[in-house]
């Protein structure tokens, strides 16, 4: 997936070793390796293509239209009924009985026509007339057991019950009530559903469960028996109601999962979750198209596996050095996972579909299976993203990007100590919020809300009156302090880095060659070479010597331009002559020391500078110019001293 681990620059001869010693190499065609380059741009470029047609056709927009249906249908109260039997106002245990027998079973059994006409569908229910209810739903709860928490000794002759917040080894699974049906008796998980993370719990897949009947009045009935004999309980902690539609016109399996939390503190807190899948997932002409995409994404991905197989026996420890090769890695892990969760899901929708929908009047648990699905569908969107990423990698050559990524590199380690003293301030901050405003201010209820909240303060979202509310002293004080520390100060600091070390970059950056001409050139003469072929031009006379190529016209300019510039600097300054004649005989020990890259063609015929070293031969080379610089200053300043000396001891001896 790399096009080479290492970047060549031809118009450097030498290259920085370990130790600072220079050593020879064979300079490379620049003109093959800008090839080589757009050439694997155009592969990879086809294979995100590929990837990018094969995410987007997982989605739609009747995804989201369908689940809003359901939500405004189940969460929100129509305007004609009252306000506290909508799911989202359940508060008690009450109102969630109110909302199971009124709102929930007018969603659930769609009867009638708009105009009062009863409709015969076989007993089935058609949710908005479209999405048929599969099987019946299930409604589902965890408890606690009695004394499951301390009560301070005290208060023991005032409170005789004590049931505290789900916990897997507090649940209760003894038999209660009338102790005849399912309902009233524990039943263990028998799928691999996946627990629920709630707002206060973690809740494991069993509990006490009933299925609602096919018939509307025979589900009021069982929901009023249910409620007068007590099938909630003080140690009642959740209550999940589930159930499946399936709309035909667009082939989109929706699971409905609503939460009800009792936590220990009274009350009660709702969520939701309402998955848009597609399960069945080969019917039409342009799913077969996907799924030819599908193999050619497969084909890309065993591509690539052998490539960086066969890198990594080459390069060894070296190819771990590279960050780029770590992102073809994690490329790699999350295509393969990605590839593996979508054959268990197709192969596992095949085998339960016809078991799940065997039996009308039984829950099918398509949650699992949902579960899986949006599980792939995320992994498939964070590879995407990455792949997105990686198109920086093939785009190196452009003079603009190598800057981009030279800064971050370069101020690495600056933004590193940064972060920490910048993270140090916040999360003081954090704990200041979450201990002062925690138990009146919702942003800061959590140590993680008040981490977001902070955020959203340096974003300019902020809500000063709750926190002033809470207390009139710490609130201003809070917020001004952290608003002139975390804004004002530090990070004006970290964009004063960033800038910083780019405008070094830039600076180093303008010595360097641009290889946007070259790429020009190469196409204009790829573009000559296939008008000549196809005799639509005629051949142009060759006026350049054999052999000559795109980096020999760039040496023997830069070449030419150096002669000038050393020639201009000698005539215009006669005391840099020994300077001069210094790095001459300089030049001649490491030509004695190192032979010319003629002679050793056999030797580093696989020598290359890389990007990196590049660049730090360049700083060296700065550097040391630097230090001439300083030297001639220093004996200029020298020979002055010595002039007013001799001035001086002229006008001694007169």
């Amino acid at each position: 997936m790399e096009p080479s681990t290492a970047r060549q620059w031809p118009a450097v001869d030498r290259r920085l070793s370990g130790s600072g010693a220079v050593r020879p190499r064979v300079s490379c065609s620049r003109e093959l390796e800008l090839k080589t380059t757009l050439r694997e741009l155009v592969i990879y470029i086809v294979f995100l293509t590929d990837l990018c047609i094969l995410t987007f056709g997982m989605v739609s927009m009747d995804m989201y239209y369908l689940n809003k249906v359901m939500s405004h249908l189940f969460l929100e109260p129509s305007s004609s009924e009252d306000d506290r039997s909508g799911f989202k106002s359940i508060g008690s245990r009450a109102d969630f009985w109110r909302f199971a027998e009124g709102p929930l079973l007018d969603g659930l059994y769609w009867d009638k026509w708009y105009n009062n006409t009863t409709l015969t569908l076989q007993n089935n229910s058609h949710i908005y007339y479209e999405n048929l209810l599969l099987g019946v739903a299930q409604i589902r709860q965890l408890k606690v057991r009695n004394n499951t928490c301390s009560i301070y000794p005290y208060f023991r002759t005032f409170l005789e019950d004590c049931y505290s917040e789900y916990r897997y080894r507090a649940e209760d699974r003894s038999d209660f009530g009338l102790r005849n049906k399912s309902e009233w008796k524990y039943t263990s998980a028998t799928s691999l559903s996946p627990w629920y993370w709630g707002t206060v719990g973690l809740y494991s897949s069993g509990g006490y469960m009933f299925t609602l009947p096919k018939s509307k009045q025979e589900s009021v009935e069982k929901l009023v028996f249910l409620r007068q004999n007590s099938w909630l309980t003080r140690g009642t902690r959740v209550v999940f109601i589930d159930f499946s539609t399936y709309n035909a016109n667009i082939n989109l399996f929706c699971i409905i999962k609503l939460v009800v939390e009792f936590p220990a503190t009274g009350g009660a807190l709702t969520s939701s979750h309402i998955y848009s899948v597609k399960l069945l997932r080969y019917i039409t002409c342009y799913d077969y198209f996907l799924a030819s995409c599908e193999i050619a994404f497969c084909l890309f991905i065993i591509t690539f596996i052998i490539q960086e197989a066969i890198k990594i026996v080459k390069l060894k420890k070296e190819y771990f050095r590279s960050a780029w090769n770590w992102l073809d890695l994690l490329l790699l892990v999350v295509s393969i996972l990605a590839i593996a969760f979508n054959i268990y899901s197709t192969v596992e929708v095949s085998l339960l579909m016809e078991e799940l929908l065997s039996d009308a009047h039984v829950y099918p648990d398509f949650y699992f299976l949902a579960f899986w699905q949006v599980l792939y569908n995320n992994m498939i969107a964070v590879n995407i993203f990455f792949a997105w990423i990686k198109i920086l990698k093939y785009v190196s050559f452009n003079k603009t990007m190598t800057q981009l990524s030279s800064t971050l590199s370069r101020c690495a380690k600056d933004i590193i100590g940064f972060a920490i003293m910048f993270f140090i301030i916040f999360f003081a901050y954090a704990q200041l919020g979450y201990l002062v405003f925690g138990s009146q201010v919702e942003e800061f209820s959590t140590f993680q809300n008040c981490i977001f909240t902070q955020f959203r303060i340096v974003l300019g979202d902020f809500n000063f009156e709750t926190t002033e509310a809470a207390n009139r002293i710490l609130g201003p004080i809070y917020f001004i302090t952290f608003v002139f520390f975390v804004f004002f100060i530090l990070l004006n600091m970290f964009l004063a880095i960033i800038n910083d070390t780019y405008s070094e970059v830039k600076a180093d950056f303008e010595g360097i060659p641009s290889q946007e001409l070259q790429i020009r050139d190469l196409f204009r003469q790829s573009c000559n070479k296939a008008l000549v072929k196809l005799k639509l031009k005629k051949p142009e006379m060759d006026t350049n010597p054999a052999g000559e190529s795109l980096e020999s016209k760039e040496f023997s300019a830069t070449k030419r331009k150096d002669i000038s510039k050393l020639s201009n600097g000698d005539s215009a300054n006669e005391k840099s002559h020994l300077k001069l004649s210094k790095l001459q005989k300089g030049k001649e020990k490491l030509c004695q020391q190192y032979p010319p890259t003629e002679d050793t063609d056999s030797v580093t015929a696989q020598s290359y500078v890389s990007t990196a070293e590049f660049q730090q031969l360049f700083r060296y080379t700065a550097e040391l110019e630097k230090e001439l610089n300083n030297t001639n200053a220093k004996l200029r300043r020298i020979m002055k001293s010595m002039q007013k000396l001799k001035d001086t001891s002229g006008k001694t001896a007169q």
